[in-house]
C-alpha cells in the first residue's frame, strides 16, 4: 500500500549530490530495506516496513482471503478475462493477490517478483504463503529487470503492480518506459492493475505515464487514506455494462469480492458526470 510520507526504505536507498551519485556508479549498492515488523489487531495480522503504516493484511481466520479493498480492486481485470493462463504480482505484500489467484485459478501459473528477501520469507512464515510448485513461482528480483527482460514479453494475460517503498528503484514506477515495460510483457489483450495513491503528486505522473503506455486507463473511487487502482488495457475496450454487471455477479458468488463495485467505479470514470 502506498503512503503519505517517505518511508524509511526509499531514504536508505536515495542519495543526493554529485560526488555521491558519481561514487555509487563505480560500485552498485546493495539495496538497503526497512525493517519488516508485525502488528495483529481484531484477528487481523498487518505488514509494516518500520512505520505504523499497512503494507498488507490477512485476516487470521482467512488466509486465502483478500482482506484490503484497494486489493481487492486489483483483482477487477476478473470482469474481463475470466481465465488467465499466466498473471503476475510485481511487489508480493502479505502475499494477498498471489495466494489469491493460486488458489482461485487452479489452471493458471502464478508469479510474484519481491525484491526484499525478508518480505518473502515473512510471508512464508506468518502470512500462509505456498511453497512454490509448478503453477506457483515467487522470485526475488528487481521488477524493473523483471519486466525488461525479453523472455517474459507477451507471456502475461495480467499484470498486477503494487511496488511502493518495496524496492531501490522507486522513481522508475512513474515513467513510461517502466510502464512500456509492463505492457510488453502482456499479451495482444492483456490488463495491468497498479495501486497508485490520490493525494500525491506520483499521481499525476503515473497516470501520465500509464496513458502513454497503454490504449486506455481507467480509475476506480479512491478508498481507504487515499489508494486509487488503475486498470490498464493494452488494446481499448468496449464495455457493455449490462454484461460486465453480469460478470460480476457471477465474481460475487464464487469469491465474495464486492465486484459490482468495480463495474460501478468504471461507469462512473467513463461518465464522471
Amino acid at each position: 500500500m502506498l503512503i503519505k510520507r517517505k518511508s524509511i526504505e526509499a531514504e536508505g536507498n536515495h542519495r543526493s549530490g554529485p560526488a555521491k551519485a558519481a561514487s555509487a556508479a563505480k560500485k552498485p549498492r546493495k539495496p538497503k530495506f526497512a525493517p519488516v515488523t508485525l502488528s495483529e489487531l481484531d484477528g487481523v495480522r498487518f505488514l509494516h516496513f518500520g512505520t505504523e503504516w499497512v503494507q498488507g493484511a490477512m485476516r487470521l481466520r482467512k488466509p486465502d482471503a483478500i482482506e484490503l479493498e484497494y486489493a481487492q480492486q486489483m483483482m477487477t481485470w476478473m470482469l474481463f478475462i475470466e481465465q488467465p493462463t499466466h498473471l503476475a504480482q510485481l511487489g508480493l505484500g502479505t502475499g494477498a493477490l498471489t495466494k489469491f489467484c493460486y488458489r482461485q485459478f487452479e489452471e493458471s501459473l502464478v508469479t510474484a517478483v519481491e525484491l526484499n528477501p525478508s518480505v518473502i520469507a515473512i510471508c512464508e512464515s506468518m502470512f500462509k504463503l505456498p511453497q512454490n510448485d509448478e503453477r506457483l513461482n515467487v522470485i526475488e528480483m528487481d521488477a524493473m529487470d523483471f519486466v525488461n527482460d525479453e523472455h517474459h514479453h507477451g507471456t502475461l494475460d495480467v499484470l498486477q503492480v503494487d511496488l511502493y517503498d518495496a524496492t531501490a528503484r522507486g522513481p522508475v514506477l512513474d515513467s513510461a518506459e517502466f510502464y512500456q515495460a509492463c505492457a510488453a510483457c502482456l499479451k495482444e489483450n492483456g490488463i495491468l492493475t497498479v495501486n497508485l495513491f490520490g493525494d500525491h503528486p506520483s499521481y499525476a505522473r503515473n497516470l501520465k505515464a500509464l496513458r502513454f503506455a497503454f490504449d486506455e486507463v481507467l480509475c476506480l473511487p479512491e478508498v481507504h487514506d487515499g489508494n486509487v487502482v488503475a486498470i490498464a488495457f493494452k488494446q481499448r475496450q468496449k464495455l457493455d455494462f449490462t454484461a460486465l454487471y453480469d460478470r460480476a455477479n457471477q465474481i460475487k458468488e464464487a469469491t465474495r469480492l464486492p465486484a459490482k463495485s468495480w463495474v460501478n467505479g468504471l461507469k462512473a470514470a467513463c461518465d464522471p458526470a
